[in-house]
């Protein structure tokens, strides 16, 4: 009897135990999401200096805004972005599309903001050459696809690489990052490294987000009169700002709202944007499909 007696008081201590260690464990998670710090990852749609001189004034913004510290990180790629947020790194993150909706497969990121160009949330991938190409059109590329030097962005980012990579499948031209019949193939990194490298005529052609695109010409960053357009995709939705899973639902409404109230020129100039609108996963649905059929989730 004693025996059984303590066998029972051994069991209800342990138990006891484990109960104070989940509590205490639930806490935990809970000071760490309710922290007073956020942390931003951003990829590197652009030159990586020139995106965090802006995103350090973003940063300063929604420090006010929330009256908490806010720490902005540019990543030196995208997929080091998708990895941050999976490994709980960074709370709220700027991806491209695609890296979106594979942050989404593998860590549950939630959207709820995107910018607003000309009023639409929406952007496209072009292809541009060099202004006195003999190249008009993509089906003239495709003719002397033997000669050509394209130049795509990050592997992972949507309007550099998926949405051009799936037109030139359809076409018959490429079928993965080494096996093509191109000239040859690079990787850029970045938009504005692709747009570089068709001004100085490095490569015949590249893919390039056509927001950032117009924010270079726009900022004189390039010569606007040494490019043609040849190509434009169907309309893809902006790039997302999503939050990690767990996130707090009041601290990620004052998020959305400080979003929606940004008015500095300057934070909008960097974006090419003239303001913010809300997003949800839905939104990326049609960028998920594409993945999909690329084998990239």
């Amino acid at each position: 009897m004693k025996k059984i007696l303590l066998i029972v008081l051994v069991l209800s201590l342990t138990f006891s135990l484990l109960a104070c260690s989940n509590d205490s464990t639930s806490v935990n998670n809970e000071q760490q999401i309710s922290q007073d710090k956020l942390v931003i990852g951003v990829i590197p749609a652009q030159n990586q200096g020139k995106m965090k001189a802006a995103m350090d004034k973003l940063g300063r913004y929604l420090s006010n805004k929330l009256n908490m510290n806010v720490e902005v990180n540019v990543y030196s790629d995208y997929n080091g972005v998708v990895e941050a947020m999976n490994y709980g790194k960074v709370d709220l993150a700027y991806f491209g599309p695609l890296t979106y909706v594979i942050a989404h497969e593998k860590s549950n990121a939630e959207a709820i903001v995107t910018m607003l160009i000309n009023g639409e949330p929406y952007y496209y991938s072009y292809i541009i050459v060099p202004n006195d190409s003999p190249y008009n059109s993509i089906e003239d590329l495709i003719k002397d696809v033997k000669n050509v030097e394209f130049a795509f962005g990050d592997p992972n980012s949507t309007s550099g690489s998926l949405i051009p990579s799936i037109k030139f499948k359809e076409l018959g031209v490429f079928r993965s990052e080494i096996d093509y019949d191109f000239k040859n193939v690079v990787y850029t990194g970045s938009h504005d490294a692709t747009a570089k490298a068709i001004e100085n005529k490095k490569m015949d052609a590249g893919a390039i987000d056509s927001a950032i695109f117009e924010i270079m010409k726009k900022n004189n960053v390039i010569d606007a009169s040494k490019f043609k357009v040849i190509w434009k995709s169907n309309k893809l939705f902006q790039y997302p700002w999503a939050v990690k899973n767990g996130f707090p639902v009041e601290l990620k409404e004052k998020l959305i709202q400080a979003f929606l109230e940004i008015k500095d020129q300057e934070i909008l100039d960097v974006f090419g944007a003239d303001g913010f609108t809300r997003a949800n996963d839905k939104d990326y649905e049609p960028i998920r499909k594409a993945a999909k059929e690329a084998g990239r989730i």
